[in-house]
């Protein structure tokens, strides 16, 4: 397997103006009035895994089909005793900039699969891969089912690109690390195979994995914390 930007504040300011007729002196100016657009719904969701705690928000407006899909995969406690079993990049090292990917899931387990799920660009979202965005992961457009990533770094190259040859649709961002960013580090830092996967992974399976205790939801609330920039 191949693995391959939000809200906005209007301010309207309305002016009080004497009348010409007006003999008594002006009344006070109008307070100017301001409307906040609510921020798009999200859930939040907490990955305990054997290193420590992830806490995911989730788009449930801005990416619904995938959101979705993966709170199908935490509501069936279908994620619960799987892992984290691929990493991608470096951490920690002196003089270097942290970069890289974690990814876990049901690890393509039939037994464990719902059907795969409608491809959701970025380019649609109007998400991105920033630091701690977690994706989905893929083949072609429209077969990600119960495998995802999350990334360290900014990997926008991982957005969709109209404007590129081939496959240009990139991977489906729906939502964000808002707590437990050292957790995904730790991931992507642990011991690799040099000899497990296929292809381009080979050298990237995790040995041993790290496991995921369990995946639950924390609230349906909005989210408090703003998107990574």
């Amino acid at each position: 397997m191949k693995m391959i930007r939000i809200g906005f504040v209007a301010l309207l300011a309305v002016a009080a103006l004497p009348s010409a007729a007006q003999e008594a002196a002006s009344p006070p100016p109008v307070a100017p009035a301001s409307s906040t657009l609510p921020r798009p719904a999200t859930v939040k969701v907490s990955l305990v895994t054997s290193e420590g705690t992830i806490l995911l928000d989730l788009e449930k407006d801005r990416a619904p089909i995938t959101t979705k899909n993966f709170l199908r995969y935490v509501d069936a406690k279908r994620l619960d005793n799987t892992s984290f079993y691929r990493a991608v990049g470096q951490v920690g090292v002196p003089g270097a900039v942290d970069y890289g990917l974690a990814q876990g899931g049901v690890k393509y387990d039939p037994k464990k699969l719902f059907p795969p799920i409608a491809h959701e660009p970025t380019s649609k979202t109007g998400l991105s891969h920033t630091d701690g965005a977690i994706s989905m992961a893929r083949n072609a457009p429209g077969t990600a089912s119960g495998d995802w990533f999350i990334v360290v770094g900014p990997m926008t190259s991982m957005d969709a690109n109209p404007a590129a040859p081939g496959d240009n649709q990139g991977y489906a961002v729906f939502g964000h690390v808002v707590e437990g960013m050292d957790v995904v580090r730790k991931i992507i830092a642990a011991p690799r195979s040099p000899t497990l996967g296929e292809g381009v992974m080979k050298g990237q399976m995790l040995a041993p994995t790290i496991k995921i205790i369990s995946a639950r939801r924390v609230n349906d609330a909005p989210a408090t914390a703003a998107p990574p920039k």
